[in-house]
């Protein structure tokens, strides 16, 4: 990058900066990631050459780029929390919840390994990038780190 006129960012050592004229190019690496953005579509096009491709997947979102529109999905991130939690074979159940629903500890049940539960809320918390109407039970789930006792038969307030 430095060798093709890129100054790279004084405090993010892996964003890079290109100017030309009155227009800047910008690039962030992350290990063998890139994200790139410009004030001018010509300079995106060019850069979008010499790397050979356009940006797929970044830090687990899948992106599929169309004329008008960009999509992002997160499929292969949930599929992938699911798997690292063995809840890959689980069946699918539709259960609302109520928005205006209170829960209570649990003092007499069953406790859980506290790591792993503080990993599914890490991991549910990171899906709400493109999920947002998973939110309000994630966060209802993550006030129950300190102590998480079993909900449900195999699981842990899931």
């Amino acid at each position: 990058m430095l060798e093709n006129d890129f100054e790279r960012g004084k405090i993010d050592l892996t964003l890079f900066i290109k100017r030309v004229n009155e227009h800047i190019l910008l690039v962030q690496v992350y290990v063998d990631d890139i994200i790139f953005g410009s004030t001018d579509s010509s300079l995106c096009k060019g850069f979008a050459c010499i790397m050979q491709g356009e940006l797929t997947f970044f830090l687990g979102l899948q992106i599929k780029q169309m004329e008008n529109r960009t999509f992002i999905s997160q499929s292969k991130y949930c599929k992938e929390v699911l798997k690292n939690f063995g809840m890959d074979t689980a069946k699918e159940a539709s259960t609302p919840m109520g928005t205006s629903c209170y829960f209570a500890k649990d003092e007499s049940g069953i406790e859980v390994n506290q790591t792993m539960f503080r990993g599914m809320i890490g991991s549910l918390l990171y899906l709400t990038a493109s999920r947002p109407d998973i939110m309000q039970y994630v966060c209802m789930c993550a006030r129950f780190q300190a102590n998480p006792k079993k909900y449900l038969k195999g699981t842990a307030c899931f």
